[in-house]
């Protein structure tokens, strides 16, 4: 994944190991649950929700050579249309931070899980290591030309989709290093359809991964959002 942002104070979270004290000073007595659930850090509640799945970023320039590609699990749908628009967390601790910042356009690639392995290995580098060989060469990664931006694709058998973005706002960037990205181009590998051989995988937030598995069709009953089904 990409390089963990440095440890910051939390503020308004207290341990679960931490007793309380009432308005007298006294400690309040902790019951292990709460209507049956267990207490959990606010420190992790974001594994529940971060199983989006894992996704390869690319930015730069493939004509110039100056491409690079990371890999992220933190990003979100903000918008259907008009425009459509993705969320995604991108810091300074990250070497294509600089890239975006400049260029303003980039690539989400959606690998399948054959490539599980590789995507965590290049999440677990960066482009700022003393190492003369680039990503790119050094995991067998396809760069292939772009439609609508310079940064390039992700090729080869096992990338499921492509999707071509452009900087929309980045009032978020300075503040939460979230960055909202405009879809102006997007493909889909017609071998790694969703669901028709492509499975992705999930982050869990704590190195363990899920993978697709069962679809579970409930378009009948979703009545209120029948425009977005296909």
């Amino acid at each position: 994944m990409a390089r963990k942002r440095k440890a910051q104070e939390e503020h308004g979270e207290t341990s679960a190991s931490s007793p309380k004290r009432n308005a007298s000073g006294k400690k309040e007595s902790q019951s292990p649950n709460h209507h049956d659930f267990d207490p959990y850090p606010v420190s992790k509640a974001y594994r529940f929700i971060e199983p989006g799945p894992v996704l390869l970023v690319t930015t730069g320039s493939l004509a110039d050579s100056t491409h690079n590609v990371m890999t992220i699990g933190f990003h979100m749908v903000i918008q259907h249309e008009s425009p459509p628009l993705i969320g995604i967390s991108l810091g300074p601790w990250d070497a294509s931070f600089a890239a975006l910042k400049k260029q303003r356009e980039c690539v989400l690639a959606v690998p399948s899980v054959e490539m599980a392995g590789v995507v965590v290995d290049v999440g677990n580098c960066s482009a700022d290591d003393d190492d003369e060989t680039s990503k790119w060469e050094r995991f067998g990664l396809d760069a292939l030309p772009a439609g609508r931006v310079k940064a390039p694709l992700v090729g080869g058998p096992h990338v499921i989709a492509n999707i071509e973005c452009v900087v929309e706002d980045t009032k978020m960037v300075s503040k939460y290093s979230m960055w909202v990205l405009k879809p102006v181009k997007a493909w889909i590998n017609p071998d790694k359809i969703p669901g028709e051989g492509g499975k992705m995988f999930h982050h869990r937030g704590d190195g363990t991964f899920v993978v697709d598995g069962d679809i579970l069709d409930l378009k009948d009953r979703m009545v209120k959002w029948q425009e977005f089904q296909d």
